[in-house]
């Protein structure tokens, strides 16, 4: 068996603070690995960086999002600076690592004059990596699509995208409504060899996402009798994903999943 092509999480996120150069340069240390940028962790309205200018935005260090469950990764807090996307390009040339490129709130910046296609499409151009581009949204999808990176479009396992009039469940029962696209990356609750199945029939590559293997991030039956940030049965619950027959997993622990993976596909 072929093992899925193993994404490091907006770095190895699960060992030091996401976008951070550290995270992205460690994993390097693994062969196979993919690093991952989020646009809306640049431009997003989440923290409402949109207010801010780009010197700002670069004044800023970087934090652990999960501090609890991560301790040792929270002892790295405020020691590097937040990247822009031209930062994790020059990194992913350095390296020769294809770059994941997540467009995010796409519809929500345009309403606030940061359509993002024009500022991703400003920081690309004469990248000499590797790029693949996603989005919970197809509109910036479509409008990045001249540059000719393969595009994956995210489902969720609920809601609809805001640009969408149907929910994801009905897109994601439609693949053929989806094959302009390179693949599909969804939720790792949606995933099973059924619906893998029907997804290649339909000429699409499949991703999920994400691989965490603290409890609080496991299915029920998959947790340990510890805390949240023990460690639950997270080999079982990602060889059956894996075994699904996904393409491509994003992970926090790029190194765990690596060893795993590897050791199932020689089995």
């Amino acid at each position: 068996m072929t093992r899925p092509l193993v994404i490091a999480h907006r770095g190895a996120s699960g060992h030091l603070p996401e976008l951070t150069a550290g995270a992205l340069r460690l994993v390097r240390h693994d062969r196979g690995l993919a690093p991952t940028t989020d646009a809306a962790a640049l431009l997003g309205p989440d923290a409402r960086v949109d207010r801010l200018t780009w010197a700002e935005l670069g004044a800023l260090h970087a934090r652990e999002r999960y501090p609890r469950l991560r301790p040792a990764s929270a002892a790295h807090d405020d020691e590097e600076r937040l990247l822009v996307l031209p930062d994790v390009v020059r990194i992913a040339e350095q390296l020769d690592l294809l770059l994941v490129v997540e467009i995010k709130d796409a519809a929500a910046l345009a309403s606030v004059g940061l359509d993002p296609a024009p500022l991703v499409t400003r920081d690309l151009d004469g990248a000499r990596c590797r790029i693949v581009l996603e989005s919970f949204e197809k509109t910036p999808l479509d409008a990045l699509a001249h540059l000719g990176h393969p595009a994956y479009y995210l489902i969720d396992d609920g809601g609809r995208a805001p640009d969408a009039h149907r929910p994801y469940a009905e897109e994601l029962a439609d693949p053929a409504a989806l094959s302009r696209f390179a693949g599909v990356s969804i939720s790792t609750r949606l995933v099973s060899p059924e619906r893998v199945a029907a997804l290649h029939a339909a000429g699409l590559a499949v991703w999920t996402w994400t691989l965490r293997p603290e409890n609080a991030f496991l299915p029920p039956d998959r947790r340990s009798a510890g805390g949240d940030a023990e460690f639950g049965d997270w080999r079982g619950h990602w060889a059956a994903i894996a075994a699904a027959g996904v393409d491509g997993v994003f992970a926090d622990h790029p190194d765990l999943a690596v060893a795993l993976l590897d050791a199932s596909a020689a089995d």
